[in-house]
C-alpha cells in the first residue's frame, strides 16, 4: 500500500501557501485520506487531523449528520458526504474539508450498482466539490487505497483552480 507522496506534497504547497488548513471525515477509507495528507513534510502547517465514523451512530453524535436520510440510505448519499465534509472544518476550525462515504465491498442487496463511494469537498463553509467514486478493484483495502487517492485527486484538482 503507497500513497502519491508527489500528489500529498502539491496539495501541501498549495495549502500553505495561502496559509488554508484541511480536515477529514471518513468513513469507506477508515483514515487514509488523514494517513495520506500526514506525510507531507511539515504536514502540521496545513493539515488539522480528522474523525473516522464508521456507523450511521457514530455519524450522527460525531458529524450531525442527519438520521433520517443516513437510516433510509444506510448512511451512503451524497448529502451525508457533504454533511461530513462541513462539519469536520467546524470541528478542527479548518478552511477546507473532506468528507467521504461508501461501501468497500459489494453489498447484495444493491449489487448491480457495484462498489462507490460519494466525497465531498468544503471551502470555507461552502460545498464545492460532490462526485460519486467506483473502483474496479475487488480487495477491500485496495478498494480504500484506490478511493483515497482519487479524494486527494479531485481536491487537488478544485486546489488548482484556485
Amino acid at each position: 500500500m503507497t500513497y502519491d507522496k508527489q500528489l500529498v506534497d502539491s496539495i501541501k504547497e498549495i495549502l500553505s501557501s495561502s496559509q488554508s488548513t484541511i480536515a477529514v471525515a471518513e468513513s469507506v477509507t477508515a483514515g487514509h485520506i488523514q494517513a495520506a495528507l500526514s506525510l507531507a513534510t511539515k504536514a502540521a502547517e496545513y493539515f488539522q487531523g480528522g474523525i473516522t465514523c464508521y456507523n450511521l451512530g457514530q455519524k450522527t453524535k460525531h458529524l450531525n449528520v442527519e438520521p433520517t436520510l443516513a437510516e433510509k440510505s444506510n448512511c451512503i448519499h451524497q448529502k451525508i458526504a457533504a454533511q461530513m465534509a462541513k462539519e469536520i472544518c467546524k470541528l478542527f476550525i479548518s478552511n477546507y474539508g473532506i468528507g467521504i462515504t461508501g461501501y468497500a465491498t459489494v453489498v447484495p442487496e444493491i449489487e448491480e450498482e457495484g462498489i462507490f463511494a460519494f466525497v465531498a469537498i468544503v471551502e470555507n463553509g461552502e460545498v464545492v466539490v460532490e462526485r460519486r467514486l467506483t473502483s474496479k478493484k475487488e480487495d477491500p483495502l485496495e478498494v480504500q487505497v484506490d478511493y483515497t487517492m482519487q479524494a486527494l485527486q479531485v481536491l487537488h484538482q478544485h486546489l488548482q483552480k484556485k
